[in-house]
């Protein structure tokens, strides 16, 4: 299974859903290579950052996550987000690995802008927050903090 996530919170987040994982081959996958230590034994990799406000730096992200993606084989890909590990999303749909996108619980309004992208390719999205679920049409598992 490849656990993905962005920096900062998104890993954060990632980290706290960690005892879900413990009957499963993980792979972490993340934007500082400062986080490899504290997966412990995992396999860990690294990708680069990008934004959406700049398409082009989504390439060299596509590019390692297919390396990763042909690399690891992973049965299922879960993400914190952001922006980035969209091009896992779509990959993993390609390849036919389920995913799933759990929305930041920073976004307590309304869902995150990936977040709205990602229900169009991940097979199932979930919000943390039970009134942005509601209002999105997603589901509502729970929370990480």
């Amino acid at each position: 299974m490849l656990a993905i996530a962005s920096g900062g919170g998104h890993w954060v987040q990632l980290l706290r859903l960690r005892p879900a994982f413990e009957e499963y081959d993980v792979v972490f996958v993340s934007m500082l290579e400062s986080y490899a230590e504290q997966v412990g034994e995992a396999r860990f990799h690294l990708v680069p950052d990008a934004s959406r406000f700049d398409i082009k730096g989504f390439a060299p992200v596509f590019t390692k996550a297919l390396r990763i993606i042909l690399k690891e084989r992973p049965v299922a890909i879960v993400t914190t987000g952001s922006a980035p590990m969209l091009a896992f999303i779509l990959l993993g749909r390609l390849f036919g690995i389920r995913t799933l996108w759990v929305d930041s619980i920073a976004n307590s309004e309304r869902m995150s802008s990936s977040g709205r992208m990602a229900r169009k390719l991940a097979h199932q999205v979930v919000s943390q927050w039970p009134e942005v679920a509601e209002a999105e049409g997603v589901p509502h598992w729970g929370a990480v903090i």
